[in-house]
């Protein structure tokens, strides 16, 4: 049962155009050393940034930015499925919440249905055999893809143990890169703007999604991002919440139901970068690569939010520890890119 123990640890974890100037960007797709001007326009990266935001939206949502639940439900559509009709079809048949965004063009829809959950795995581990056995018929993918989830695991949290003192997770990138907004953006912002439930929330789930989605599968980011969600907050499914459960905007369904947008955006990004940089499960990733591929993720960011950021660099001691790490979790047959 080792494996439903890292499982269950790894799910508690998860949880118009652009114009927008980013400050010292470094070229995305090619390395460059000539030292860029303090900003540069977007146009005028080697990669057209109409491309990735064509292709990716813009839609990523900040917490702070939402006052209320009613004002959440004027940004995305929340329909509650309970069986599949015409008006409302559920191919599932399951009870359901189904979450449609749209932006810039783009429309994404995120379904969640009643499923495994965290504590499915928790019983399993803790109870007989038929609970196991249940657990199996239930959700084959998750232990047939067992080890992937493993992998996730691993770079999803911090494990000195394992990979040394000061090892790196997703939630590292995603506070580095709110570390990199510029001064001038951090001016305008808000205190909680720049705190744990604003954009390094933001960032922290789309990093999360676009990287699980490019190394392994959209699918395999699903089942993390949603029996995480059926286990801390079962409410979601059927859309019956308590008055205090709709007040808490920081704990609530207002965050709960913002983090699957950004998770549902963070999954369509990671496609758009598996492909440009040909990723697959085999990859070898260079510094170069993750540069490039962190320093794409701060482009689509100024794109929605306008703000600009300082950028990843290759020789940056956080992007040397966490690409090491994706190959140390990913060592099986490495291929260089």
């Amino acid at each position: 049962m080792r494996v439903l123990h890292i499982f269950i640890m790894f799910l508690i974890v998860m949880s118009g155009g652009c114009n927008q100037q980013q400050a010292s960007t470094s070229q995305l797709g090619e390395k460059d050393d000539i030292k860029q001007p303090d900003s540069v326009p977007l146009d005028s990266i080697v990669l057209p940034v109409a491309e990735l935001s064509e292709m990716a939206g813009k839609g990523a949502l900040l917490l702070t930015r939402v006052e209320s639940f009613e004002a959440l439900k004027k940004i995305i559509r929340i329909e509650y499925l309970n069986s599949p009709t015409e008006a409302n079809p559920n191919p599932t048949g399951k009870p359901g919440v189904r979450l449609t965004h749209s932006s810039d063009g783009r429309e994404i829809t995120s379904l969640l249905t009643t499923g495994v959950s965290e504590g499915d795995f928790l019983a399993a581990q803790d109870s007989g055999i038929f609970a196991r056995v249940q657990l199996v018929l239930r959700s084959p993918y998750s232990v047939w893809h067992r080890k992937d989830l493993r992998r996730a695991f691993a770079l999803s949290r911090k494990r000195g143990a394992i990979f040394g003192v000061g090892d790196p997770a997703f939630y590292d990138l995603a506070e580095t890169m709110s570390i990199h907004i510029t001064d001038y953006d951090k001016a305008k912002m808000t205190p909680k703007d720049l705190g744990e439930k604003g954009y390094i929330n933001t960032f922290n789930h789309f990093i999360a999604q676009s990287m699980v989605t490019s190394i392994f599968s959209e699918r395999l980011a699903d089942l993390i991002a949603d029996a995480h969600e059926r286990y801390n907050m079962p409410e979601l499914i059927l859309g019956e919440f308590t008055t205090e459960q709709l007040a808490d905007l920081e704990t609530g369904p207002t965050d709960n139901y913002l983090d699957i947008i950004n998770n549902e955006w963070g999954q369509e990004f990671g496609k758009v970068l598996r492909e440009k940089y040909n990723i697959t499960r085999k990859t070898y990733w260079t510094t170069e690569l993750l540069e490039n591929y962190l320093n794409d993720i701060q482009v689509y960011f100024s794109c929605a939010f306008q703000i600009a950021f300082e950028p990843f660099r290759a020789t940056d001691e956080l992007v040397i520890r966490f690409s090491n790490k994706i190959n140390t979790v990913m060592d099986d047959v490495p291929i260089v890119r």
